[in-house]
């Protein structure tokens, strides 16, 4: 077991102000919302405005962290940002990010992990700081899924939803905040979930032409049911604690009936599971800080509990984390 110097200190989340409800998709396509709950659990997803990138949404979610918590983030000295829908490939959004806020001198990284990202800037920060590398890091993960989405495809365009969350990540090598992690990928499935830029086949399949997401919901179903369990077992094991000792369970919000079958064979149960699938859809790398805020908005979250995160998609990579929640309750 590595030994940790870090933990979060403070959590910012937005969403944009157009809903798109399961009535709206009715008719926009061959669907209906007892369909979509049915096959989904979801309900409702936020859409970004035409004129609103995943920079926007992640100003707005640091912004909302600094309203909530009081927090300087001006000498943040690292930023993190987990996305797939990014308005540019350069300047990335992290620079981006470090410019509005007039933040005096900071690295700035994006990652591309899709779904596991955002879990994967947590892993990274928490040994950037704990190396004494870094001081005080920003990981966000921030997605636009809605620009890439193909509103005429009935089996993709019920799933994906546009948000933004934030966490700062603080040195404290006295009451750390992260117990144990586990990261892995299974590239021979990249080909059942991937947007195309250049490339037309991925190890020999052909790929569609257009750039919108494209999914093989049911392999990617398969995948995830079987491989996210043993990987969340095998991270309590590493972590000395037993299911008991996990307060909540926070997967990636890809499916709320992928998530209630991965909850039946693995080792946390439904009830302690925090999602953000039912209001906001899919969201890739948003969806872990997005469930964390509602989960401290209704009060069930509390500090001090322990929570096992875990995104797993496109690659198809996964990563987890066991970690204590260390911010503290607002007044």
């Amino acid at each position: 077991m590595y030994q940790s110097n870090a933990k979060i200190t403070a959590i910012g989340t937005y969403v944009p102000q157009k809903i798109l409800s399961n009535e709206d998709l009715e008719k926009m396509v061959d669907t209906n919302d007892e369909w979509i709950v049915q096959r989904t659990g979801m309900r409702e997803r936020r859409i970004a405005a035409e004129n609103e990138f995943v920079s926007d949404l992640s100003y707005k979610a640091v912004a909302d962290m600094i309203k909530r918590y009081a927090v300087d983030v001006t000498d943040v000295d690292m930023i993190l940002v987990a996305t797939s829908t990014a308005e540019y490939t350069f300047p990335n959004v992290a620079s981006r990010i470090q410019q509005h806020f007039n933040i005096k001198q900071a690295g700035a990284i994006d990652l591309g992990s899709a779904c596991a990202g955002f879990v994967y800037g947590l892993q990274l920060a928490d040994g950037m700081v704990s190396s004494g590398i870094h001081k005080k890091v920003l990981v966000v993960g921030a997605e636009t899924l809605s620009k890439i989405t193909d509103y005429t495809d009935r089996s993709t365009c019920i799933l994906f939803g546009d948000g933004a969350g934030v966490v700062l990540i603080e040195r404290d090598a006295e009451h750390p905040g992260f117990i144990s992690t586990v990261s892995g990928t299974h590239g021979s499935g990249g080909g059942h979930l991937y947007r195309r830029t250049f490339a037309t086949e991925i190890d020999g399949l052909n790929i569609e032409k257009d750039s919108f997401l494209v999914q093989n919901g049911r392999e990617v179903y398969k995948w995830a049911v079987r491989h996210v369990p043993e990987a969340s077992n095998q991270l309590i094991k590493e972590s000395g604690l037993q299911p008991e000792d996990i307060d909540w369970f926070v997967p990636h919000s890809a499916n709320l009936r992928m998530i209630e079958s991965i909850c039946v064979k693995g080792p946390i149960p439904i009830e302690r599971t925090l999602t953000s699938v039912e209001y906001r859809g899919n969201t890739s790398a948003a969806s872990i800080p997005l469930a964390i805020q509602l989960g401290l908005d209704d009060g069930r979250l509390k500090y001090n509990d322990k929570m096992l995160l875990f995104g797993f998609g496109g690659g198809l990579t996964y990563a987890g984390v066991i970690m204590r929640w260390t911010v503290p309750d607002r007044d």
